[in-house]
């Protein structure tokens, strides 16, 4: 299956995509593009209105003006841009994955149809009865014994080469003949014929999906009849719409598009709404991952249909493939769903720190937006100690400021816009994956309840086991029972063993297909079984079946009754690999069902031990997506209740470890599906679980209990150990002193999470931390390298960097997108400190500051005094030019006197 369609689909949209054709229909989008519109209005009036009134005072700062407005308008543009382009990626991502899981549900269990009645065909009591060699006592009830078993099936029919119909299961819409073509097709084919249209085998429905293969003489071999199995089609369909709405966050959400199976001409063969689009209808198909509006009955839509890659080499009826289809004014609704107030706050923060592997357009707003917000510190920096008397000056500097506060709103407030969608996006296309996962692994062992029922009903094994329990089974009935066995077991390879045990659980005949090694739990005791003449002695006859096992099969009070046994290593499963014996198969579930006479009771029982080391895995890997952009994996597993995992796609997770999950996802209800972002094994990811819930009858009605959990786990990369510090640098608002000849114009910065200030007369500007470039120093302590300024294009000179939190707490700072460096000017010399952020310029009064408590006298102090901000809830440091200078400068002579 092919399931990287969606990450295909959100990395198409390109920047061509026509982002007025959708923005009508994006709230969120327009609100963002209405504001910015905004901003971008008010910085041309105030660098007009400093260019028209007060043009020498404001000469200093009309630099920064154009660079902010030029910065500023690319931004908008970018912005609205990249919003769009994830917002209509994300839906159609989402459309993908869920058409993708459409057509391959559907596939998956045809192919099962195609085995079923390729395997029937050959049930001896139909094929004697067919071709006249018996008076057909007991057909009508078998086929009805195999149709309660494989309930998927909506009649069973047997027809002579006439067309008569010979046994049909349904009684309310009996069928006397057919002379649909299908028969004459059937009894010329080799193998299994597959026919979707309107029959006479099934008169009352417009169309039926049959599945037939002809039935031949048990002596001459030549074709006698036909067995057609009528699928529940319709059923199915619906179920696995049901399937697809409970995966979506809500049943309105659900309700807003509508899921469908097209043919190859684009007509409808089913819909999850026949009110909204009913079958036979054509509708437009759309596969590329590029978006694109479909207006379909005067109704604009977006659409995305999903071909099949095929199952185990069957390709699934030709043509076919699933679509959904939503309306576009329905498509962003709900969109801006504040996920990330859900978050906690250092998860939210951490994973923006990725945003480059996740999200590039999203990265790309995050870096422009903070290099405007430095360009904005810079210009309060220049304009600090400006003429505060110069009313027209002093004017547009307020300006500037309120501005400048407005923008970074604006430019937080559409960053979490972007990113909410974003995340949303990953969540239900995950909490999706895992939900396919789910479906997949109840819908196949479905399947395996179903075997093990309708293979107890062989009437060779009944005869076996009679004999068997009397000690007279012969050579040949015993080495015609392995033969059944093994030729069951090369068709139905899911299995890693097939045995047949009588009443007593000692085993009487296996498959021949697997090597196996005696298991040292179950002693051999093959009194009353003949030697296999000819053959190497098997070593599973004789052997005993578990205890615990042979009491449930006991209990088992009829037909319609199976037992599996728990998630553990099985004895029959002891699979012997070259170089390794006696090692511990690995665990599974075995599935067991009585064989019983025609009395009624029970002879023995037949096991079917599944092979779930490769069969989970393999479900797994067929549904995982490839490698997303930017290197995004997505590891999935499943798992118990208590975390063990079963299988997984992570090597450094594998089966039989225990998976540290919150309580919360393991105790996810059955049939829900619940999505966290979250830090699991410190790294950020998206993990997403669904609760088994069982198909049709299987684990709902038929009294079988085992829940699984199908986890999906996105990683986005490692926790970032700045993320709380981060957190709380945002989180801090600074109350300014109105303007005044005493107050103090301080610019602030954050060093970690502590906040700090220096002198804004001293500084000169705030660059990128990201373009330091790591030249030595020599042994200049706490220098981390050289920054080149620049003027008008031109390099200016180059400044020292030291980092300032080694200076302060002995430990080097982490470089992350938020990382500054403020140069800063004193007794003629320029240096650069790298600090974490910054934060803005605000005012205080001098009954604001206050003298820092003295360290050392002897020194100038390195913080020389405290700002009581924000009425005193707030706590500034002032860090003193003069004592930095003297630090550096003292380090550096006591290493080189050493």
């Amino acid at each position: 299956m092919h399931h990287n369609a969606p990450a295909s689909a959100a990395s198409a949209v390109s920047s061509s995509l026509d982002s007025d054709a959708f923005i009508p229909y994006m709230r969120s989008v327009t609100r963002c593009e209405t504001s910015l519109r905004e901003l971008n209005l008010m910085w041309r009036l105030i660098e007009s209105s400093a260019k028209m009134n007060c043009p020498q005072e404001a000469h200093a700062i009309l630099p920064m003006m154009a660079a902010t407005r030029a910065g500023f308008e690319q931004l908008e543009q970018e912005l609205v841009q990249s919003m769009v382009q994830q917002s209509v990626s994300g839906v159609m991502a989402g459309l993908a994955t869920q058409a993708q899981h459409v057509i391959d549900t559907l596939v998956r269990n045809l192919y099962e149809r195609t085995a079923d009645v390729g395997f029937l065909a050959t049930d001896s009591v139909l094929c004697r009865y067919v071709a006249g060699l018996s008076d057909g006592t007991g057909v009508q009830e078998r086929l009805r014994a195999y149709r309660s078993k494989y309930s998927v099936y909506n009649a069973i029919m047997l027809l002579d080469i006439k067309g008569q119909v010979m046994a049909q299961t349904d009684g309310d819409s009996p069928v006397e003949g057919s002379q649909d073509p299908l028969l004459a097709h059937s009894l010329a084919s080799t193998r299994y014929v597959e026919t979707f249209r309107a029959t006479d085998l099934r008169p009352h429905l417009p169309q039926a999906l049959v599945y037939s293969h002809r039935l031949l003489h048990p002596v001459s071999g030549v074709p006698v009849g036909v067995l057609c199995l009528c699928f529940d089609f319709e059923g199915e369909m619906q179920s696995i719409f049901s399937a697809r709405a409970a995966g979506l966050a809500g049943k309105h959400q659900g309700s807003r598009s509508i899921a469908l199976l097209v043919d190859g001409s684009g007509h409808v063969l089913a819909s999850s709404d026949a009110h909204w689009l009913g079958a036979t209808t054509p509708v437009p198909t759309h596969h590329d991952a590029e978006p694109q509006l479909h207006v379909h009955a005067g109704r604009t839509y977006l659409v995305q249909s999903a071909r099949s890659a095929g199952y185990q080499g069957y390709p699934g009826p030709a043509g076919w493939q699933g679509q959904v289809m939503v309306p576009v004014e329905q498509a962003f609704t709900g969109q801006g769903q504040q996920l990330l107030e859900q978050l906690a706050p250092h998860v939210a923060q951490g994973l923006l720190a990725h945003a480059h592997r996740f999200c590039p357009p999203l990265h790309a707003i995050i870096t422009a937006a903070d290099t405007i917000r430095r360009v904005v510190w810079n210009g309060q920096v220049m304009t600090a100690g400006e003429d505060s008397d110069s009313t027209r000056l002093q004017a547009v500097l307020e300006q500037i400021g309120e501005t400048g506060a407005r923008t970074n709103e604006v430019f937080a407030q559409s960053i979490r816009t972007l990113y909410d969608t974003v995340l949303s996006a990953a969540l239900r296309d995950n909490a999706l994956l895992s939900r396919l996962l789910v479906d997949l692994l109840d819908r196949n062992l479905y399947e395996r309840a179903n075997d093990c029922r309708w293979w107890a009903l062989t009437p060779q094994l009944q005869t076996l086991l009679a004999a068997a329990n009397a000690g007279q089974a012969t050579q040949n009935q015993v080495q015609q029972g392995c033969a059944l066995l093994t030729g069951i077991h090369d068709l139905y390879t899911v299995y890693h063993q097939i045995v047949v045990y009588d009443r007593s659980g000692r085993i009487v005949a296996s498959s021949l297909r697997a090597e196996v090694e005696t298991p040292s739990c179950a002693p051999a005791s093959t009194a009353g079984l003949p030697a296999l003449a000819g053959d190497p002695p098997h070593p599973l006859l004789g052997l005993q079946i578990e205890a615990d096992t042979l009491a449930q099969v006991r209990a088992l009070a009829h037909s319609q009754a199976y037992h599996v046994t728990p998630w553990r290593p099985n004895a029959l499963d002891a699979i012997h690999p070259p170089g390794a014996p006696g090692r511990t198969p690995p665990p599974t579930y075995a599935y067991h069902a009585a064989i019983r006479g025609e009395d009624g009771q029970m002879l023995g029982g037949i096991g079917l031990v599944f092979h779930a080391a490769r069969e989970l895995r393999a479900m797994l890997d067929s549904a995982v997506p490839a490698q997303g952009s930017g290197g995004l994996q997505t590891r999935v597993f499943y798992l118990d209740r208590q975390g063990l995992v079963m299988a997984s796609t992570d090597p450094l997770q594998l089966p039989g470890s225990h998976m540290a999950l919150p309580a919360e996802l393991l105790q996810t209800p059955n049939g829900e599906s619940r999505a966290r972002a979250m830090v699991h094994a410190g790294q950020y990811c998206i993990v997403a679980a669904t609760a088994s819930s069982g198909y049709r009858e299987f684990k709902r009605s038929d009294g079988y209990r085992d829940e699984v959990l199908a986890v999906s786990l996105q990683v986005f990369g490692h926790e970032q150990e700045d993320a709380v510090a981060a957190v709380r640098r945002r989180s801090i608002r600074i109350q300014s002193a109105a303007p005044s000849q005493q107050a103090h114009e301080m610019a602030t910065f954050f060093v970690g999470s502590q906040l700090m200030a220096l002198d804004a007369a001293c500084v000169l500007e705030a660059l990128s931390a990201s373009a330091i470039a790591p030249v030595s120093a020599g042994r200049m302590p706490y220098c981390v390298g050289t920054l080149a300024r620049h003027s008008q294009g031109q390099v200016t000179g180059y400044v020292w960097v030291f980092d300032l939190g080694a200076l302060l707490h002995g430990q080097a700072s982490t470089l992350t997108a938020q990382s500054q460096v403020i140069v800063l000017q004193h007794a003629g010399r320029q240096l650069g400190v790298l600090v974490s952020d910054l934060q803005g310029v605000a005012r205080f009064t001098p009954a604001q500051i206050i003298p820092a408590p003295a360290m050392a006298p002897t020194q100038r102090p390195l913080l020389d005094a405290l700002i009581k901000a924000n009425d005193g809830s707030l706590l500034i440091q002032c860090l003193s030019p003069s004592g930095l200078l003297q630090m550096l400068q003292g380090q550096a002579q006591a290493i080189h006197a050493a």
